[in-house]
């Protein structure tokens, strides 16, 4: 069995569209630079409102990365 030491980032995503889009972008643009990502757990989430709607997503969370 492989052993493996992680390490944890925070990172926050926004999306007009979802909760979803919003990990979904912030996964996406980390994986440009980080490298050996295995998992994510969502920390937060918040929504803006306009003229009664949910216009806009933003959405925190923990992404852990295998160290080399």
């Amino acid at each position: 069995m492989n052993q493996h030491v992680y390490k944890q980032i925070e990172l926050t995503g926004s999306s007009d569209t979802s909760i979803e889009d919003a990990v979904q972008r912030a996964v996406s643009k980390a994986s440009e630079s980080v490298q050996g990502m295995r998992w994510f757990e969502v920390t937060e989430t918040r929504g803006h409102i306009e003229d009664g709607r949910v216009a806009h997503w933003q959405v925190t969370i923990k992404v852990g990365f295998t160290l080399n």
